[in-house]
């Protein structure tokens, strides 16, 4: 059903991940060092390039899903929206950093204040242990829903040139009227990365490509792909340039 320029309940969560692999098998290695560099760099840079790099890796699997063929050069041209992408990428890393600091507090800092104080004992530990995991589980779900809103925000910046605070909007939009779906995507995931951690960890890395390609074939279920859209740079103007 067509809704606010979105298309609501076309996302199949399995389907999306079986279509993902048929799109990317034929050049898997390709999608593969995409992804991964991406990833790498985007890490590198303590994620101050996370938007340039997320941004590059989606217009090569998205010109593969269009029907096109993916180049590694693609990845660089991520860098031409690294403005338009940086209020996707603040709120994507924001919560990240504020669960980080919620488990240091939460965990450690009860426990170093009782052992200098003196007063350090097993049942502390324990007591400790179990209201820190019950704070950091609310914190974590609340950051996956908050992330799942943000699930097609850099799609729309690459695929239908919006502005980061317009993609945030129009993707919670979509991601709340597909929720079904979207945690179904979530869900399946979840079970490939565990698989990916059983096959010594190094699995994770491998699957990353298939999540990637699943994420987007439900993008462009969602965001179905515009008469003549191709993926070049924004003009000047979007820059604040004449």
């Amino acid at each position: 059903m067509q809704q606010d320029g979105f298309t609501t309940g076309a996302i199949q969560p399995v389907e999306c991940f079986k279509e993902g692999w048929e799109i990317i098998k034929d050049e898997y290695w390709l999608m593969f060092a995409i992804a991964i560099v991406g990833a790498l760099i985007a890490g590198a840079s303590m994620y101050i390039l996370i938007g340039p790099m997320i941004c590059g890796i989606y217009i090569a699997f998205l010109r593969k899903i269009d029907g096109g063929r993916a180049n590694f050069d693609d990845l660089w041209k991520g860098f031409n929206y690294f403005g338009k992408s940086l209020p996707v990428a603040i709120a994507f890393v924001v919560p990240i950093v504020v669960w980080f600091v919620v488990i240091m507090v939460s965990i450690y800092a009860p426990i170093i204040a009782g052992a200098v104080g003196g007063r350090g004992s097993e049942g502390l530990v324990v007591g400790t242990f179990f209201v820190a995991i019950a704070i950091d589980l609310v914190v974590g779900i609340a950051m996956t829903i908050f992330h799942a809103m943000l699930i097609f925000s850099f799609a729309l910046v690459v695929d239908r040139q919006m502005s980061g605070i317009d993609a945030i909007k129009v993707s919670a939009r979509a991601a709340i009227k597909n929720a079904s779906g979207v945690a179904g995507l979530l869900g399946v995931s979840f079970v490939l990365i565990m698989v990916g951690y059983l096959a010594f960890c190094i699995g994770v890395y491998f699957v990353i490509p298939i999540m990637t390609a699943a994420y987007l074939v439900a993008y462009r279920r969602v965001f179905p792909k515009l008469e003549n859209r191709e993926f070049e740079p924004p003009p000047i103007s979007a820059y604040g340039g004449g």
